[in-house]
């Protein structure tokens, strides 16, 4: 058995309808966005008009089931990945997964495959990371607290639960989403690489080893907003100056306490009042740290706070910041690893070895059951772009060797 690549590609471009935006190209479906939760009911109404039993939790994943009445209280094979989108992304980074694995329940159908064990394949949500964490893997996992699901916020100050409301879904009710272990057979997400490494180097397929952790900051630095043309530039406590002397820490905070896996980003800034002719009363802005160690992350945690410290002394300011999320680091279950590749091996696919910069819902289901995450290329290392691309052979062979896994995994063995 194989993939329809026709139809994975059609419902893939289908799916990049939600959101798209024409005029950059890019697809805007936010995490409990309008857009986010349209695409959700489709892919809903999609699998119910193929006969497949598909709900949404009240964390707001979607869930669509192959079972039948005599394995349906067995523990399942799930397949996983996210719906919703960056600002300005690109139609791979987490559809693929949710797709595949849809396509991959497709052709078992067709075939009409007795399982062992239950298939699901769930789109989970909030997996960006616009309100700090991944709320439908963590609530999948039993990892959601009422307190995160109250006091969560994104950048522009709109709370989480004021979001899960304006979708029709009461916040407390995604605790309810919690997977018991013993449901679960096994976890497998079907990923981009979102990276250069596969691509560069001619590679199908990546086993991932292990994920990235990583801690985002709000951060704020207040000075004194003045006049651009009669304040002297000795006398003024200019709070952009603060953030352009943090971002050249950047490196020298790497080179001392990271590693060659450590990434500090800043990503979003906003000056305020945000004028020509004023200096920069405050600015707001986000720091997101990744590394494969926690230890390093504490380190760089306590280095980004000593620098950000001093340099609002030096430039009269003060220094607030709020610690919005923190996902440590997780190994992917080595037996899983190892189960992967010799699938590709079965397949004649090349593949490697490798560890994941970004985090993936794989993190949080690492902890619970088996795991395993695939990675296929991406064009020229590029995602969280409208020019993320990965070429169809490679979309067609990491969907087969996911297929072949869950095979594996669900379905009956002939005595």
């Amino acid at each position: 058995m194989q993939v329809n690549l026709e139809r994975l590609k059609s419902t893939l471009f289908a799916l990049a309808e939600f959101g798209y935006n024409h005029e950059d190209k890019g697809i805007y479906r936010q995490g409990f966005s309008n857009e986010d939760f349209a695409a959700r009911k489709w892919l809903m109404e999609c699998a119910q008009s193929e006969g497949f039993v598909s709900r949404m939790d009240g964390a707001g994943n979607v869930i669509i089931e192959m079972t039948s009445p005599d394995i349906a209280a067995k523990p399942a094979v799930i397949i996983g990945s996210h719906l919703d989108s960056v600002p300005a992304g690109g139609m791979f980074d987490g559809t693929l997964g949710v797709i595949a694995g849809f396509e991959c329940i497709r052709i078992l159908k067709e075939h009409n495959v007795q399982l062992d064990r239950p298939i699901w394949v769930i789109g989970t949500s909030e997996e960006e990371g616009r309100f700090g964490g991944m709320i439908g893997a963590q609530a999948l996992t039993g990892k959601l607290t009422p307190h995160q699901l109250l006091t969560s916020h994104d950048a522009d100050g709109c709370m989480l639960s004021d979001a899960m409301r304006a979708q029709g879904l009461d916040p407390m009710d995604a605790l309810n989403a919690r997977l018991e272990p013993e449901q679960i057979n096994s976890f497998f997400e079907l990923h981009i690489e979102q990276g250069p490494v596969l691509d560069q180097k001619g590679i199908q397929i990546g086993v991932v080893e292990g994920i990235s952790g990583v801690f985002k900051w709000m951060v704020k630095l207040i000075g004194k907003a003045d006049h651009a043309g009669t304040a002297p530039m000795e006398m003024r406590s200019d709070a952009f100056m603060g953030l352009a002397d943090f971002a050249y820490q950047l490196d020298r905070i790497i080179a001392e306490d990271g590693t060659d896996t450590t990434r500090i980003t800043v990503g979003k800034a906003e000056l305020k009042p945000g004028f020509a002719h004023t200096i920069a009363g405050e600015v707001d802005f986000t720091i997101v740290a990744r590394d494969m160690d926690e230890t390093v992350m504490e380190n760089l945690e306590i280095a980004c706070r000593k620098a950000l410290s001093a340099i609002a002394r030096k430039h009269h300011l003060m220094f607030e910041y709020e610690q919005v999320s923190w996902l440590s680091p997780m190994k992917c279950t080595p037996e899983m690893v190892e189960f992967i590749s010799q699938q590709a091996e079965t397949l004649s696919l090349n593949y490697q070895i490798m560890p994941s910069g970004a985090g993936h819902d794989s993190q949080f289901f690492s902890e619970v059951c088996p795991t395993g995450l695939i990675f296929i290329p991406s064009l020229n290392g590029v995602s969280h772009a409208p020019d993320e691309w990965s070429h169809w052979h490679d979309v067609e062979a990491g969907s087969n060797l996911l297929l072949q896994c869950v095979q594996k995994r669900a379905i009956k063995t002939k005595e």
